[in-house]
């Protein structure tokens, strides 16, 4: 069976924490802030790590948006409310050495990401403003909050939203020889030299040990 690929949300009240079992895994903080081996990561920044792990939140408590590559799980505990937000069974995993990539991808107002695809699946989330995504013929908007899954190979184009800025946060799951390179490859010959609209901020771009 191939592996899963899923999506978290955490909520931690003031002072608390949770114990999470070993997994390649990103955690991005929605709201406030966690603390993880001693570092403090605010909102908008993001932790990654593949050994067991605690997260404790700050007086203010955090919301963070947790994804999990294998097998781990909603998280229970005092002051801990957790929800799977999506899950998805990887079957267009690539063959060979992996590594798990987690970015944002922000568009201005009106931007777009022409027809494309990539070497890899993932799961994207939108933290602001609002997108359409164009895939297998159909069409499909989501809000803040909203999260989706692309298999990778499939094209899709995305529309973000006309009257405000937008931004998703997304994991995907990609081959190792793709450290430090783009993954996305444009469908169209006339897309190819237009200028990109979209800006990305890498938070995480590294090796998995092994496959699940």
């Amino acid at each position: 069976m191939s592996p899963e690929l899923r999506l978290f949300e955490d909520v931690l009240s003031g002072d608390s924490q949770v114990e999470l079992p070993a997994c390649a895994r990103m955690v991005f903080v929605v709201h406030g802030a966690l603390v993880v081996d001693g570092r403090t990561f605010g909102a908008g920044t993001a932790w990654h790590g593949e050994a067991a792990v605690t997260l404790a939140s700050g007086l203010e408590g955090a919301c963070c948006w947790r994804w999990d590559f294998g097998a781990a799980g909603r998280v229970v505990g005092p002051g801990v409310r957790s929800r799977e937000k999506l899950a998805a069974r990887l079957d267009t995993l690539p063959a060979g050495d992996l590594l798990m990539r987690g970015d944002s991808v922000a568009f201005p107002p009106g931007g777009c990401a022409y027809l494309h695809r990539h070497q890899g699946p993932g799961i994207r989330c939108m933290l602001e403003g609002g997108i359409r995504i164009d895939t297998h013929g159909r069409s499909n908007s989501y809000g803040p909050g909203g999260a989706w899954y692309e298999t990778g190979p499939d094209p899709v184009f995305a529309q973000a939203a006309m009257d405000r800025p937008s931004r998703f946060i997304r994991v995907m799951i990609l081959p190792r020889a793709l450290l430090g390179k783009s993954s996305i490859e444009y469908l169209n010959e006339e897309d190819k030299g237009k200028p990109r609209s979209q800006q990305y901020q890498v938070f995480v771009d590294a090796p998995i040990a092994a496959r699940l």
